[in-house]
């Protein structure tokens, strides 16, 4: 129970931080950068922003989506599984943390969503 409302609470900070952008996505379509500030968890929380978000390869072992994070494969909690966002830039992209040492995934897109 105390796990649960520890990733509550830091989820909820995580979503109300402010992504810093220097200028490293000028180049990045209008409708792709409101796509990546859109996303929403299925918990209701923002994904963040795009420069949170990380395109990603991906597998399926198990019926569970697995992403390599920091050269570590990594499972993606089904909580964190979005699918009825669609995917507008044709890859799979994850957004994640590291807190405490340990890698919290708050949102995953497949590159199939629809």
């Amino acid at each position: 129970m105390i796990q649960i409302a520890l990733l509550a609470a830091f989820t909820m900070i995580a979503a109300s931080a402010h992504a810093i952008d220097r200028g490293q996505f000028n180049d990045v379509p209008d409708d792709i950068r409101t796509w990546f500030k859109s996303v929403i968890s299925p918990n209701g929380v923002p994904c963040c922003d795009m420069s949170d978000g990380h395109r990603t390869e991906y597998d399926v072992r198990n019926g569970a989506y697995w992403v390599p994070i920091e050269g570590v494969w990594t499972e993606v909690p089904t909580r964190a599984v979005i699918r009825d966002r669609g995917n507008p830039v044709g890859e799979a992209v994850v957004w994640y943390v590291r807190h405490r040492g340990e890698i919290i995934i708050s949102c995953f897109v497949p590159a199939d969503a629809v």
